[in-house]
């Protein structure tokens, strides 16, 4: 019978501050979807130039990663050397810079360039965040619930992630860009509010009491995280999962515009993104659920009944936005229950139920490029259902057994957010010459790896631990 573990109460505040920085990042990440083709028709770009806009923010990722790698095999773990805290901070304060930057971008210069710039600054404050926020949640209580703390966590990122397009499309399609402002302009106002909420949550953490986690053991100059294939394996994994969601994320607008699919406008389109990133936080909060400590029927009726109450905020944030009846969205629900069974047959296993959802999702993926209307549609969208625990799953595999190399290893694992700077460019390279519902077949190989590191990637070989 399985034993319930509760959290410190120490550890359990310093979670809620985690949640509210991880509802933030996913909230600004995903007003790129919005951004893209914005952009795209202030500045007259083709689709590969357009989804430039993720090369510059997750490139930050992995050229930020590399510098801090670096920096932890000559001189030492800098995360190990500042505190968890500290790094957190940083984070937040290049990341708040770089969202006062949209305004000079907008209203000074007015150049594609200059938005570039600021959002690949802005990748590098997410950066930091990435490096220490991650780990610090999988270390904050008990190891056999690390997995369930990230999805959690990762459950509010995608609350975020889930109300940015929403909001993100009525401010600046509608409110800015048809009140006052013009062009490039509708995006200042946005983002000067998203730097005042990153201050505040900066000056909360600053003076917030974060339990603080040393180590015994040396602070080593080598590269010694890549001693572990779980991690090696894991470095790929992550570079596959985050290009393929933020590919399909940054391409959903213009597919769902095409006459093949909705034929809408992309104010409305962007609506239906809310559907694509909530998917992941329904089924972070079932991950959250499925992989804790709870008692077998416990957990189950608790699943049934988050899924429900999610799918009614998702519903009920588009119906207030946009008016989308339940009619046009009842298909969801099919799609809902279908995850719900396939959290069943991953039994709680990290590694199980991530080869099950890669599956799934290539499954999805290949039905949306191959049909039309509404069963393209739902079948696209319902992926993000499938993403869900994918970060989280490989995250905690993947520095399973790392002890004093976690910081360094997470460093490796954020460089590989990589992918989400060079997928969606090469999907957008194949929109512009095959058409924008073929070019969704780019992340299906993605998923393909994601299945393999789910089977047997995953699993470290105790002959290369020293």
């Amino acid at each position: 019978m399985e034993k319930e573990i509760k959290m410190k109460k120490s550890d359990q505040s310093a979670m809620f501050v985690l949640t509210t920085l991880f509802f933030m990042w996913g909230f600004i990440t995903v007003l790129n979807d919005i951004l893209i083709p914005y952009l795209k028709e202030v500045f007259a770009l083709s689709f590969f130039q357009a989804n430039l806009v993720q090369f510059a923010f997750f490139g930050a990722y992995f050229i930020g990663s590399v510098i801090y790698f670096l920096l932890s095999v000559t001189t030492g773990d800098p995360i190990a050397k500042i505190g968890y805290k500290n790094g957190i901070i940083i984070g937040l304060a290049l990341s708040a810079l770089a969202c006062l930057l949209f305004y000079p971008a907008a209203n000074t210069f007015h150049s594609f360039g200059v938005f570039l710039g600021a959002l690949f600054l802005l990748g590098l404050g997410f950066t930091i965040l990435q490096i220490a926020a991650n780990p610090y949640v999988a270390i904050l209580g008990s190891p056999e619930t690390a997995s369930s703390r990230l999805n959690l966590s990762q459950a509010f990122n995608s609350l975020g992630t889930t109300l940015a397009p929403v909001l993100g499309g009525y401010f600046i399609f509608e409110i800015f860009l048809t009140s006052n402002t013009v062009g490039a302009s509708a995006v200042k106002i946005p983002y000067l509010i998203l730097a005042f909420v990153l201050i505040l949550l900066m000056v909360l953490i600053f003076f917030a009491k974060l339990p603080k986690f040393t180590s015994e053991e040396v602070i080593e100059k080598n590269a010694g995280a890549l001693k572990f294939p779980n991690l090696t394996y894991g470095i790929f994994a992550i570079f596959f999962y985050v290009g393929a969601e933020v590919a399909i994320g940054s391409n959903l607008v213009a597919y769902i515009g095409q006459p093949e699919i909705l034929g809408i406008k992309a104010s409305e389109a962007s609506s239906y993104l809310a559907y694509y990133w909530g998917g992941a936080m329904i089924g972070r909060f079932l991950g959250a659920i499925s992989l804790s400590s709870f008692k077998v029927l416990k957990k189950y009726i608790t699943m049934f009944l988050m899924a429900v109450l999610t799918f009614i905020l998702i519903y009920f944030i588009t119906y207030y936005r946009t008016g989308l009846k339940f009619e046009q969205v009842w298909y969801y629900i099919i799609f809902i229950i279908l995850n719900y069974f396939v959290f069943i047959l991953g039994r709680s296993v990290p590694s199980k139920t991530l080869a099950l959802f890669s599956f799934f999702a290539v499954a999805l993926l290949v039905t949306a490029v191959f049909t039309e209307g509404q069963v393209s549609l739902w079948c696209m969208l319902s992926i993000g259902l499938f993403n869900s625990i994918m970060w989280s799953n490989i995250f905690t595999l993947a520095i399973a057994g790392l002890g004093k190399h976690t910081s360094q290893g997470s460093s490796l694992l954020v460089m590989m957010i990589l992918g989400g700077a060079l997928l969606p460019p090469l999907q957008g390279l194949f929109a512009d010459y095959y058409g924008i519902q073929l070019s969704f077949l780019v992340p299906v190989l993605s998923y393909v790896y994601l299945a393999f590191y789910g089977l047997k990637g995953y699993k470290p070989k105790t002959t290369s631990i020293s």
